[in-house]
């Protein structure tokens, strides 16, 4: 099973919680309003060494491990793999937000390459509008982070 590991960052807004999440970059997601929690994958580093190269990649924003706290980990039946969480309370412009990139022959079979980030935006979303949005599977980071924070703010 391919494993993956990313960070998942939140901010409270007058009493409300609010999530980071990005949006995937490529002519494939264009004009498709889906987005993901910040991860990638990766082999034999740790989860968290891992979650945190991954979002300085698709961000180029930089976290320690000592802002870190473990969400959980889930199955993405969608694609057989396990994915790591861990969470930050860490208020950030995601405007200024700086993805790495790939190449990718587009069209497919044109011979042309282009080069596309990897994630084209980042933007907070009130946790109420980040279900909406989230890929298929991701929302149990939702439910596991939103029963972190409900615990400590009582």
């Amino acid at each position: 099973m391919k494993r993956s590991a990313g960070i998942l960052p939140y901010r409270l807004k007058d009493g409300i919680i609010e999530v980071y999440l990005e949006h995937p970059g490529g002519p494939y997601w264009e004009g498709k309003d889906l987005w993901s929690i910040c991860k990638g994958e990766y082999k034999e580093e740790k989860a968290i060494d891992a979650a945190i190269r991954e979002f300085n990649e698709e961000t180029s924003f930089t976290i320690d491990k000592d802002e870190l706290f473990f969400i959980g980990s889930i199955k993405l039946d969608s694609t057989n793999k396990l994915v790591t969480v861990f969470g930050t309370n860490k208020n950030f412009d995601a405007s200024k937000m700086k993805s790495n990139t790939f190449m990718l022959e587009w069209p497919k079979g044109s011979g042309t390459f282009h080069e596309f980030p990897e994630m084209d935006e980042g933007k907070w979303f009130k946790v109420d509008d980040a279900y909406k949005v989230i890929f298929k599977g991701q929302e149990k980071i939702l439910d596991k982070l939103v029963d972190i924070i409900s615990d400590t703010l009582k």
